[in-house]
């Protein structure tokens, strides 16, 4: 993808800001998912991740982070045997969503604290440009 012109500081922040969107998203995602439950193992709830790729802008040498895809990982389903549920097959199983909430839960955290730490970078940067623009 090219660009008009050199990349900004504030345009790196807002892809790295939306990457972690997208991360945050999907776990969310697996989250809310963590408890379906299917007839079949291949109609369970598969986790989403994202896949981050590096982007380099020739002109001011910065590198930045796109998403390249958001995938389906190729975890199997965890088969539970309950044969009063109304999905269950012949022999009384049932395919639960293969989500560890807690893994979700620290992807969700990091997440979060990419996030802020790049909106702590962007404000310091704002804060010196105004400070170097009020200088005399």
């Amino acid at each position: 993808m090219t660009m008009p012109g050199p990349m900004t500081l504030f345009e790196l922040g807002q892809r790295a800001m939306s990457a972690q969107l997208v991360r945050m998203n999907a776990a969310a995602s697996n989250l809310a998912n963590a408890g379906s439950i299917s007839a079949t193992e291949q109609g369970a709830y598969k986790p989403l991740r994202p896949v981050f790729a590096e982007q380099l802008d020739a002109a001011t040498g910065l590198s930045t982070v796109r998403v390249d895809s958001v995938r389906r990982q190729d975890t199997a389903a965890v088969r539970r045997h309950d044969p009063d549920h109304p999905l269950a097959d012949e022999n009384g199983d049932v395919w639960a969503a293969p989500v560890d909430e807690s893994s979700e839960m620290v992807e969700m955290l990091e997440a979060s604290r990419q996030y802020q730490n790049m909106v702590e970078a962007l404000s310091t940067a704002k804060q010196l440009m105004l400070e170097t623009m009020r200088m005399k």
